[in-house]
């Protein structure tokens, strides 16, 4: 019953952490592309503040946008804030997070080949490693450094960079895209709360006060676009850490730290490439080079090819047979009915053939005798040991109502149906999650192997 809970609560964060996070991307694009598309106004628009305007046409209507450099001529008795998008986006992720990696601990976060965490011990790491991971940004954020664009920018690329190896070693390759993006979702929503609200706060008090925004207040105004900025270039590299769970050849890769370490560094590419656009200025080369790292990454990250075989040879197991056989009974009375008056060369000559072909029987029958298992049987074995426990029609694994993906694997049919997402699951490590069920490297070349040949 537990798990069937858990099952409908992760159903319904999900849609609204789905929904949070499109309206929250799209606010985001939106405004970047909005800030940076902004033209030098007229100047009467200019004598009342206006820093940039752009006109529009959209769902058979105009639209006129005005930004004012700081504030405008009255208070507006309207003002839609920008926040909430954010916040449910990170809030509905925490609590996915909570119920799909720390209330299923075992089988989606904790790798023992890696680090043999308890549950509880795995997150509190996880939560130590999300929080010192946003308090060095946040430091770094409000010092000096955070002032210079370039050191900035190159201290966070080399942070994430730890951090994604670090994540690597801690928690399964699964858990350690998530946490990455994770990392990213909290930056950027700290970049709301701590940073872009803060600023849009006094700049309304100054406003509803009636006083002109003084220096401190441009600084936090200036400091809250600078954050924005920063939260759209990571925009893209967290979709791809939200979505990562459906491919596994990604995450479960040998050096999968370094292929999220490719991926930011392409859509990041990508993303300035459209910044630059929005600005007049068409360099298409910031496409051309996302482009080539990305036939590099497929080529680099081209699995070795498989073999078809069978995974595993049949053993027989063969009923022994003893010198008393009726085979050997039978030929010996037999000689003795039909050849009575022969003499004692012929029937020594007679035993010797007999015994020869009673040798050639009994090797026979140990031929046709069935053997104890067959390879469907021995892998079987093995899928029902190590796979069936979550992919049956009702799983046995704690966590789990359900089988994943509605794939069920109790029969050699099953596993036919089902090879193309076998082969990729096994081979990368995908499966068993966690391999909770302890799938050998030995089961798991043959099964990769039997499941090719199907």
């Amino acid at each position: 019953m537990g798990a069937y809970l858990l099952e409908w609560l992760s159903l319904f964060f999900r849609w609204f952490h789905v929904i949070a996070g499109v309206a929250w991307i799209g606010a985001s694009f939106y405004f970047v592309w909005l800030d940076l598309s902004l033209r030098k106004p007229p100047q009467w628009k200019a004598d009342k503040g206006i820093s940039g305007d752009l006109w529009a046409v959209h769902g058979g209507g105009f639209y006129e946008i005005a930004k004012y450099k700081l504030e405008p001529e009255e208070m507006p008795k309207t003002l839609h804030w920008f926040k909430w998008e954010a916040y449910t986006t990170w809030l509905t992720g925490a609590a996915m997070m909570s119920i799909v990696y720390y209330a299923n601990a075992t089988a989606y976060l904790i790798d023992p080949s890696k680090v043999p965490f308890t549950s509880i011990g795995a997150i509190a790491t996880s939560l130590l490693f999300l929080f010192g991971s946003y308090f060095i940004y946040e430091v770094i954020v409000r010092s000096h450094l955070g002032k210079n664009a370039f050191i900035f920018s190159t201290l966070i690329f080399i942070l994430l960079v730890i951090a994604s190896w670090g994540s690597y070693q801690l928690f399964s390759d699964r858990a350690s895209f998530i946490h990455i993006g994770a990392i990213l979702g909290t930056v950027m929503v700290g970049n709301v709360f701590f940073g872009i609200m803060p600023a849009q706060r006094a700049l309304v008090d100054c406003v509803r006060r009636g006083e002109k925004p003084g220096k401190e207040v441009a600084e936090l105004a200036l400091q809250a676009k600078n954050r924005s900025l920063m939260n759209n270039y990571f925009t893209l590299p967290l979709i791809f850490t939200m979505i990562s769970n459906h491919y596994p050849m990604m995450y479960a890769h040998e050096k999968g730290w370094l292929v999220l370490v490719f991926v930011g560094v392409i859509t990041a590419t990508a993303r300035h490439y459209f910044n630059q656009k929005h600005l007049g200025h068409k360099k298409p080369r910031y496409l051309v080079i996302p482009a080539i790292l990305t036939v590099l990454l497929i080529i680099w990250m081209r699995p070795e090819p498989i073999d078809p075989a069978p995974a595993m040879p049949a053993t027989a197991s063969v009923t022994p047979t003893t010198t008393n056989s009726t085979p050997t009974a039978t030929s010996a009375t037999t000689n003795t009915n039909t050849n009575t008056n022969t003499n004692t060369n012929t029937n020594t000559n007679t035993d010797n053939v007999n015994n020869s072909s009673v040798s050639n029987n009994a090797a026979t029958a140990a031929e046709v005798v069935p053997v104890s298992a067959s390879a469907d049987d021995a892998m079987m074995d093995v899928v029902h040991t190590r796979c069936s426990t979550c992919h049956a029609a009702q799983p046995t694994q704690q966590g789990f109502a359900a089988p994943p993906a509605g794939i069920i694997l109790q029969t050699p049919e099953d596993l036919k149906i089902h090879k193309a997402k076998i082969v990729t699951a096994v081979q990368t490590g995908y499966m068993p999650l966690g391999n909770i069920t302890q799938l050998t490297d030995i089961e798991r070349q043959q099964l990769v192997a039997y499941a090719s040949s199907l």
